[in-house]
């Protein structure tokens, strides 16, 4: 069994996916548009204008899966409740991944040294997506 984030850009998905490329290495598995939709899309399916939105993305993030979608396309995500953590090898990765992970997003704690681990900082990205970045003991 796996769990999977499922995370629903409300219309940005494109933007993230190509952000995450850059940050934390983001690869691309599968990407379907609403356009391209195998069957007839029920009434509402397809937001307004929005079938070169992303219905569905599946990207690995080192050995994870992450999931994508456009969603309702509203153009408000939300993201409460849950943060991604990311562990990596080292400092100097965990400061690289911080830094790229935060560019035009808040920071609520900055990386540091703590007792659990030599580098620990959270952050909520540009998306409002929260991460927690942090180098396993």
């Amino acid at each position: 069994m796996q769990v999977q984030p499922y995370l629903l850009f409300d219309g940005r998905c494109e933007e993230a996916i190509d952000f995450y490329r850059k940050a934390v290495g983001a690869e691309v598995n599968m990407l379907l548009r609403y356009k391209d939709h195998p069957e007839p899309a029920g009434e509402g399916m397809i937001p307004p204008g929005g079938g070169e939105k992303v219905m569905h993305a599946n990207l690995r993030i080192g050995d994870s899966i992450v999931l994508a979608s456009d969603g309702r396309c509203q153009g408000q995500p939300n993201f409460q409740g849950f943060s991604l953590s990311l562990t990596a090898k080292d400092g100097a990765e965990a400061e690289q991944l911080f830094t790229a992970l935060s560019d035009q997003g808040k920071v609520h704690m900055p990386l540091a040294k703590t007792f659990f681990s030599s580098h620990f900082g959270m952050l909520a990205d540009r998306f409002g997506v929260t991460w927690m970045v942090y180098v396993a003991p």
